[in-house]
């Protein structure tokens, strides 16, 4: 029984350690800096929990290691729709508004955690699994409105909380696999030209909540409501500003420490990275990022199969457009939303997902070879 959950020595030659190392001084350097923006009133308590996710992210990562992602595809179905049922009853039942988002799911007083971030997860391997089966036809008429309705259900479940930060992330992900599959770049205009008929449509109708709006405005011309809806925004700029080349040194944020920017442990960690740790620091975040991208691009060209390329892709897409989008954020060049710093930011639900989506890429490298055992 034990020997099944052992890794033998021929795939582990073909695992990347130096990738799981990143990982690793990601989440650590993402642990000091929780620490630097929680110490103040919750003393080491946030730092713990934090280590707890990671510690829990590390065997998570190991016995998704242990099995063939190739067997991921038996069991797709239950997985995507396991997701939906989570985001309906999270839409229905145990639905808890946490700063405007509904995304956490609360059962009596237990918040247990976004379902949208496992959904996120669920629609990737779907999408894999449905692009392998159609061998990566994407441009046939019934396959890609197939795979549109794949990626519709999860996406129309998670704008119902609302979560525009998500919203976004989802997109983007079905972008990339979609792009990465070939898809008629004719196709992928018009379907931005709808999108962007959408989100005028829907700006003046009550789908669209006013928060959004407040936060769309408020990144556009922060200092018109610095003490309002730009406060986030304004002081977060001041942090990063005043970090400098080397930053003000670990624990030493005067932004940080007097609590100026609101949630700096978990949406807006960048900016402590920027005050205490100045250019230097967020060049060294940056390029470790950077790495890891290029490795898993790397490892999406040359996948065995369709199902693991495109799997690779999806964590690409979502990881990619994750940091972009917290890191602009953080300094006034995109919106404000609640998007999350892939390992770096508090939460248990958003880190473990990011350690199993990079489980499975690492999982997918591990076996471009055939091995002869």
């Amino acid at each position: 029984m034990l020997d099944k959950l052992k890794i033998s020595k021929k795939l582990l030659r073909e695992l990347d350690f130096s990738a799981i190392i990143i990982v690793l001084i990601i989440g650590l350097f993402g642990a000091l800096n929780i620490y630097s923006a929680t110490h103040m009133k919750s003393g080491a308590s946030v730092f713990r929990s934090q280590l707890i996710w990671i510690l829990l992210g590390i065997v998570i990562m190991y016995f998704m290691l242990v099995f063939d992602y190739s067997l991921l595809q038996g069991y797709a179905n239950i997985i995507y729709w396991f997701g939906v049922i989570l985001l309906l009853l999270n839409d229905t039942i145990f639905k808890s508004t946490v700063n405007g988002a509904g995304s956490w799911m609360k059962i009596g007083s237990v918040t247990i955690g976004q379902p949208s971030e496992f959904a996120k997860l669920g629609m990737i391997i779907m999408l894999a699994k449905k692009l392998d089966d159609m061998e990566g036809n994407i441009n046939n008429p019934k396959n890609f409105f197939t795979l549109v309705m794949y990626a519709a259900i999860p996406m129309i479940l998670i704008v119902i909380q609302p979560d525009m930060g998500m919203t976004m992330v989802c997109f983007f992900i079905v972008l990339g696999i979609f792009f990465a599959a070939g898809l008629n770049l004719k196709v992928i205009g018009w379907g931005f030209a709808g999108i962007i008929a959408l989100i005028a449509i829907i700006w003046n109708s009550p789908l669209m909540p006013e928060y959004w709006k407040v936060r769309l405005l408020s990144f556009l011309n922060p200092g018109a409501d610095e003490l309002g809806s730009g406060l986030q925004l304004v002081q977060s700029q001041i942090g990063i500003g005043s970090g400098g080349i080397l930053g003000k040194g670990f624990l030493k944020g005067t932004q940080v420490a007097g609590g100026f920017i609101p949630e700096s442990h978990t949406d807006f960690i960048f900016s402590v990275v920027g005050e205490e740790w100045g250019l230097l620091g967020e060049t060294f975040l940056l390029t470790l990022y950077g790495i890891l991208i290029y490795k898993f691009i790397n490892i999406a060209r040359t996948s065995k199969d369709i199902f693991g390329s495109m799997i690779s892709i999806g964590v690409v897409s979502t990881s990619l457009f994750s940091i972009l989008q917290n890191v602009g954020m953080t300094i006034g060049v995109t919106p404000i939303t609640g998007i999350t710093l892939p390992l770096m930011s508090y939460g248990g639900s958003s880190f473990i997902t990011s350690i199993m989506g990079i489980a499975l890429v690492l999982n997918i490298g591990m076996r471009r070879k055939k091995i002869n055992f």
